[in-house]
């Protein structure tokens, strides 16, 4: 949330709320989602009105403004909103001694101006698998999911370039070997077949064949780590290669962790790239 001056007014002035904070009620009227809160504020006709938000703490706060009417005839509170983000990914890995686990191998990122999204908080849930549309040139494809019955795995505490992280709550859903797996210092990866472990049937996960065709070991300043080949030929019948939804996606060589799935090419579905494990555990640790 931001804020901005209507016409030479700050209807939120001195009301408490800051960036961060979440609107959940106005006039006792329950606020999901960006359009009900224009709509019920454009309703109030400039009439006080009574918001309900929650501070970062998980503190409820009330308080009064009164919207500002704007050249365009509209009712406007000055706060610059966004609906809350939800998406489809996979979790990476799990490490059982500090309880912190890792997802998607990139951040998530502002739709507008593509910079990393500050998460004031987050959860891990589970995700019902609803379709898959395979990707194509030109057109990536989709993994889409319910989460309609999910159950909380874990909260998120860091949105970074290099993944998502935070702290597993519950360890009863996660669908991770419990078989521990040694991590590949990036100095033994190698050109050639290694394996990519993924959900694309709710509740089964599977290894995959892919090809690692190039390694930038010297690059420790984004995701693009390794570039990477789908080969497995069920995979590539179901999915067409990398699709969205697929981020995070372990890769396994020589029965070592070596890097996850982050980006698909949009011209090769086929073909993509992953970010190195030793990045990930490294940004984890901070």
């Amino acid at each position: 949330m931001g804020m901005t001056e209507i016409e030479g007014n700050k209807p939120y002035e001195n009301t408490g709320i800051r960036e961060g904070d979440r609107i959940i009620s106005i006039n006792e009227q329950e606020i999901t989602n960006t359009e009900e809160l224009i709509e019920t504020v454009n309703a109030s006709q400039g009439k006080e009105i009574t918001v309900k938000y929650v501070q970062e703490d998980n503190t409820e706060q009330v308080v009064t403004m009164i919207p500002t009417k704007t050249k365009d005839n509209e009712y406007k509170l000055g706060l610059w909103v966004r609906d809350a983000t939800a998406g489809v990914g996979t979790a990476t890995f799990y490490e059982p001694e500090s309880g912190m686990f890792a997802s998607l191998g990139h951040g998530i990122a502002d739709i507008d101006t593509g910079d990393l999204i500050t998460i004031a908080s987050g959860e891990l849930v589970t995700m019902d698998l609803v379709s898959i549309t395979k990707g194509e040139k030109g057109k990536p494809g989709e993994i889409r999911g319910s989460i309609e019955n999910s159950s909380t795995i874990g909260k998120v505490y860091q949105n970074t370039s290099f993944g998502i992280f935070g702290k597993v709550q519950n360890k009863n859903y996660l669908s991770l070997s419990s078989q521990a797996i040694e991590v590949a210092s990036r100095d033994e990866i190698e050109i050639g077949k290694a394996e990519i472990l993924c959900e694309i049937e709710t509740g089964k996960s599977k290894r995959y064949e892919i090809e690692i065709e190039k390694i930038y070991t010297g690059n420790n300043q984004d995701n693009k780590s390794m570039q990477i080949k789908v080969t497995d030929e069920e995979l590539l019948e179901k999915t067409g290669g990398i699709i969205q939804g697929m981020s995070g996606a372990p890769i396994i060589q020589n029965e070592k962790f070596v890097g996850a799935v982050t980006h698909v090419l949009v011209n090769d579905p086929t073909t993509g790239y992953a970010v190195f494990g030793d990045l990930m555990l490294k940004q984890m640790s901070r």
